[in-house]
């Protein structure tokens, strides 16, 4: 499992103090994209996909207060050109804040279309997997 800490932002909030729910996108999109660095070792560079679904659970509220999130990325199940993962945002303290699943799908940008995983990425993903996703 891979974990970002992410300081909440005065722009983040509501006008009761609490984060914002459409933000708590952008905090997993942050330990996402830190993941998917990592396994596919890009080293700066990006790897090619587009979101395809994202369902989203909201479980309790971080506030100001909490200073903090700690968003978390594990793989769940690789597709023939798809991927799926388990999302989640706390506060510091443990509480669940949010609960993520995400399809995120393989990019072909001169097609403008998604592509089969090719036989590395499947190799990447599956050594991942095994390894408890993430």
């Amino acid at each position: 499992m891979h974990e970002r800490r992410i300081e909440i932002r005065w722009s983040d909030l509501d006008a009761y103090a609490h984060v914002y729910h459409p933000v708590y996108l952008s905090f997993i999109e942050a330990a996402r994209d830190q993941w998917l660095s990592r396994v596919f070792e890009l080293d700066g560079k990006v790897w090619d996909y587009l979101v395809a679904r994202v369902a989203i659970d909201y479980r309790g509220a971080l506030d100001a207060r909490d200073g903090a999130a700690i968003a978390r990325c594990r793989l769940l199940r690789i597709g023939r050109s798809s991927l799926t993962t388990l999302e989640d945002v706390l506060a510091p303290d443990g509480r669940v804040a949010a609960e993520a699943e995400v399809v995120l799908v393989a990019w072909d940008r001169a097609s403008g279309r998604s592509r089969p995983l090719s036989d590395a990425e499947r190799a990447v993903l599956e050594r991942e997997l095994a390894e408890g996703g993430g």
